[in-house]
Parts: C-alpha cells; structure tokens; sequence
C-alpha cells in the first residue's frame, strides 16, 4: 500500500508549498493504491485510469487547502469514492445497462498471490458496500479508523461489514471452487 502518514504529511506540506518533485513522489507512492481502489470498485480497468485521473485532479485543486497533512490517504480514498459515486449516477442516469456495466467487476488479468486472486474473483459476488469495505481494509490495508472515515461510518459499522464481507466472500468463493 501506499505510505505512512508522516511521510505522507511532509510530502503533502512540501506540495502545498509549491515543490513539483513532491508531488510527483506523492502519486509516485499513491497512483498504484488508487488505480487499484478504483478498479475494485468499477471493474473496468480503463474507467479506473480514467477515474484515478480525475482523483489527481481533484487532489491538486484541494491539496492547497489540505488542513491535515498526515491524513492524505483516507482524504485521497474519499475523493476517489465520490469520483466512482459520481460515475456510476451518471451511469446510471444515462441508461440502466450502462450502470450494470460500470458496476460490475470484471476478473481479466489478475495476477499476485493465490490469496489475493481468490480475493479479487469474488469479489464480484458481492454488494458494493460489502465490496468496498474489503478492498479498503484488505487491500488497501487502511485502518479501521480511516476506513470509517473514507466510507463516512462509525467504526462499529465498519467492524459489521467487515464481518458481514469477509463472511459473503467466504461463501462466493466456496460456491467457485476456492478453498476459503
């Protein structure tokens, strides 16, 4: 995943005061973590670079008003889940079959560990709360607190999708075959 959030605050501080190779490094650290959220989420790897774009975008325009440097990573998470939320109402309002496909995630090209392509074919068997919450957490490996505060939750709901996912995942990828 992507960093540690001193590091991540003194990037974000070097940024805010006009350092372009800072921010070259901070999607250096962070571009992977994003394009990996977002193709969790939208499927498509095309739309996630498409997305993962407009995330940076909107990075730049409000790092200058960042308050809380050390907390780039749920701030980042955030704005990438609104760029999808905007999408998919887009979608959606254009025309129900587009919102199937925006929706849906698609395994073409997995590749890493046994554990992690398991995680990833099964993905698709879930709701998307329940979709999202574990590509957050698992892999994204946020904290449980910065998973509340990206999903705009208490933590106890975040513990009970957890819980909730990881037990729909169990049952999706047993349905596949997969030893869960």
């Amino acid at each position: 995943m992507g960093g540690d959030g001193r590091r991540d605050g003194l990037l974000v501080v070097r940024c805010q005061l006009g350092e372009r190779e800072a921010f070259r490094e901070l999607v250096r650290v962070w571009h992977a973590p994003l394009r990996r959220y977002l193709r969790g989420m939208v499927g498509s790897p095309h739309l996630a670079d498409d997305l993962a774009q407009e995330a940076w975008v909107a990075v730049v325009r409000g790092l200058p008003r960042l308050r809380q440097p050390e907390r780039f990573a749920p701030w980042l998470f955030t704005i990438a889940r609104r760029a999808v939320a905007d999408h998919l109402r887009q979608a959606y309002q254009a025309s129900e079959t587009s919102m199937d496909e925006a929706g849906a995630v698609v395994d073409d090209s997995l590749s890493g560990v046994l554990t992690t392509m398991q995680v990833e074919a099964g993905l698709n068997g879930l709701p998307p709360l329940e979709r999202e919450v574990l590509i957050l957490f698992h892999l994204q490996d946020l904290p449980l607190a910065a998973c509340a505060e990206v999903l705009g939750v208490p933590p106890g709901t975040v513990k009970s999708r957890l819980h909730r996912a990881r037990r729909m995942l169990r049952s999706v990828l047993a349905e596949r075959g997969y030893e869960a």
